[in-house]
C-alpha cells in the first residue's frame, strides 16, 4: 500500500515539477502575482483535500478497539478555477504575446503554453530589459482525474470516555533523489449519543470531530533547460499546508451496511516558496527596440506566497461491513467537492 501512495504522490509532483515554475521569475515583481494566479487552485484543492476521509461513522470504538485506514481523497476542480483572467493592467511589466486573456491554471485541462512578453524599465534612463518565457500549461492530462489528490494511512483508537484519537499519516516519501513528501494529523471523536437518553438503544449514533492535517513536500528545482534565460543554484520548491475542521456526526449502523454523513466547517492555510539563487538574463533596449547590450541579475528566495481556504461542508456516504474489513466511499459537498473512499480492518 505505501507502493501505491508512493505513485500517486510521485505522478502528481513530477507532473507539477515539469511546469518549470522558475521561468516566471522573469516577470521581475509580477512573478509573485502570476505564480499566485496559477498555483491558487491546486493550493485550495489540496487542502479541501486534507480534510476529507476522517471518518467513516458517527459510531466510536470501545475501550481500546481500534481500525488502520487507507484512503485516498480527491477535490474536483471546478471549471471556473481551471482558467485565470490576464490583463496587462493588473500587472507591471507583462502582455501576452498574441493579447490572450484567459491563461490556464495549474489544474487545467488545457496544457499549452502562453507566450509571456517582459518588459521592465532601468531606472534613470530610457532604456529596458526585456525578455519573454513560457508561461504553462495545466498539468491534469497526465493525471487520471482533474483533482488535488491527498492519499494517507490512519489508525483510530478507543479511549474510556468512548471517544475516539485519530492519527493519520504519511511516511516521508522520498524518490529520484529530488522530492519529499510527509503528512501527519490528528483528529478526536467524541460520541454524544449516550447523553441522549433512550436514543443510546437505537441503531442511530451522534458525535462531534475536530481534526487537523499538515503537509510538506519539497522538490529540487533543476537546472533543465539552457534556453530559458534562467539559471539556478540550489533550487527548492516548498509546499507547507494546515487544514482544520469541525463537523457534526450522524451515522445509521446495521450489520451490514453503515450509513453516514457530517456537517462542519473547514479552515485551511497553505504556503509556497521558492527557495534557492536565481539567475535571470535579459536584454536591454532602448525605447525604439534596438538591442543595446544583455544584463544578468541575481534572486534569491524569490517567492513566498499563502494561500487560504475556509468554508461549510456537507458529506454523505456509505459503508460496506464485511466482518472486520470495511470498504467506504463518501462525497462532500463543498467548494472544491471531495470524492473519499478506502478500506478498513475495524475491531470494536
Amino acid at each position: 500500500m505505501k507502493k501505491t501512495i508512493t505513485l500517486l504522490v510521485m505522478l502528481f509532483v513530477s507532473a507539477l515539477q515539469a511546469q518549470e515554475l522558475e521561468s516566471l521569475l522573469l516577470s521581475g515583481n509580477d512573478a509573485s502575482k502570476l505564480t499566485e494566479n496559477y498555483m491558487n487552485p491546486l493550493m485550495k484543492g489540496l487542502l479541501y483535500s486534507m480534510n476529507g476521509g476522517w471518518y467513516t461513522t458517527a459510531k466510536t470504538h470501545k475501550k481500546f478497539g481500534f481500525d488502520i485506514t487507507v484512503s485516498a481523497n480527491a477535490s474536483f476542480i471546478p471549471s471556473s478555477s481551471q482558467n485565470f483572467n490576464f490583463s496587462p493592467a493588473d500587472y507591471e511589466f507583462l502582455t501576452t504575446a498574441n493579447g490572450e486573456t484567459s491563461l490556464p491554471t495549474v489544474m487545467s485541462e488545457n496544457s499549452s503554453e502562453t507566450t509571456i512578453n517582459v518588459s521592465i524599465p532601468i531606472d534613470g534612463t530610457n532604456t529596458f530589459k526585456v525578455g519573454s518565457f513560457q508561461m504553462p500549461g495545466g498539468i491534469t492530462e497526465d493525471l487520471p482525474i482533474n483533482a488535488a489528490p491527498a492519499p494517507m494511512i490512519q489508525v483510530g483508537l478507543g479511549l474510556p470516555t468512548r471517544t475516539d484519537v485519530k492519527l493519520r499519516f504519511v511516511p516521508k516519501l522520498s524518490f529520484d533523489d529530488d522530492v519529499e513528501a510527509s503528512l501527519i494529523g490528528v483528529g478526536l471523536q467524541h460520541d454524544i449519543t449516550q447523553y441522549l437518553g433512550p436514543i443510546d438503544k437505537l441503531p442511530l449514533s451522534v458525535s462531534v470531530l475536530a481534526a487537523f492535517t499538515r503537509l510538506k513536500a519539497t522538490y529540487a528545482i533543476n537546472d533543465d533547460s539552457l534556453t530559458d534565460n534562467v539559471s539556478i543554484q540550489n533550487g527548492e520548491a516548498e509546499f507547507t499546508m494546515n487544514a482544520f475542521t469541525i463537523q457534526a456526526l450522524g451515522s445509521l449502523d446495521f450489520k451490514i451496511i453503515t450509513l453516514y454523513g457530517g456537517f462542519g466547517y473547514n479552515q485551511g492555510k497553505s504556503e509556497v516558496n521558492l527557495k534557492g539563487d536565481y539567475n535571470l538574463s535579459y536584454e536591454v533596449q532602448d525605447s525604439s527596440g534596438n538591442t543595446i547590450s544583455t544584463v544578468n541579475e541575481t534572486v534569491s528566495n524569490p517567492v513566498n506566497l499563502d494561500f487560504e481556504a475556509n468554508g461549510i461542508r456537507t458529506t454523505l456516504g456509505a459503508r460496506l461491513n464485511l466482518g472486520p474489513i470495511k470498504i467506504f466511499g463518501d462525497y462532500t459537498f463543498q467548494k472544491f467537492n471531495t470524492l473519499s473512499a478506502g478500506i478498513a480492518v475495524s475491531i470494536r
